[in-house]
């Protein structure tokens, strides 16, 4: 049996490995759903204030997308696995999976508030599970908290706006969690650039 250093630390420092283990991973299945859903939500998006909530939809959905991509790895070098799924049986969705097949703007602005509060109530969750005992793990789900907290604050002013006042997202998209995405450290060398 291999060793799971990181996991021992976290144990260690007094956290439930296992269960952040297992909340870690219904985070990224929820995130990687809410992209999903966010994908087929555009499709209902149209008009003036379609194409309006789309922007902020579409800035949403990469970032769900990231933060996906930023807990894999956590969840891995805690010795977890996420679970060979397929969309269908997505878990953790929440009140995107209640989006009506012929949904309108204010029909859909409801859900994604929602969807948001449950992804604020569950990072919320996380960082008090990890304050102070699970820095690395803290660190990340602080950042994505940040960004769910600006997605709920885009659907808000986007109910306050008027469409033609544009985009409520003038920022890049994750700029908290885009530290967590660095890629992994490779062990092999370059290529070399000897010509034959």
């Amino acid at each position: 049996m291999v060793r799971c250093v990181a996991r021992e630390l976290v144990e260690w420092s007094g956290v439930d490995a296992q269960r952040l283990v297992d909340l870690l991973v219904e985070r990224a299945l929820g995130e990687i759903g809410n992209y999903y859903y966010y994908t087929l939500l555009r499709m209902h998006l149209v008009g003036v204030k379609g194409d309006a909530l789309r922007r902020v939809v579409d800035d949403a959905r990469e970032e769900d997308r990231n933060h996906f991509e930023a807990l894999v790895p956590r969840i891995y070098e805690l010795g977890g696995r996420l679970p060979a799924i397929f969309a269908g049986e997505l878990g953790g969705l929440g009140a995107l999976r209640n989006l009506p097949a012929e949904a309108d703007v204010p029909q859909i602005i409801p859900i994604l508030l929602k969807a948001t509060e449950e992804s604020v109530r569950a990072y919320t969750q996380l960082c008090s599970a990890t304050a102070g005992k699970d820095n690395r793990t803290y660190n990340l789900v602080l950042a994505i908290l940040h960004e769910e907290i600006a997605h709920q604050v885009w659907l808000l002013e986007f109910l306050g706006r008027d469409a033609s006042d544009g985009a409520a997202c003038p920022r890049d998209i994750s700029p908290f969690v885009a530290p967590h995405l660095r890629p992994p450290q490779s062990a092999h060398l370059e290529p070399s650039s000897r010509t034959a």
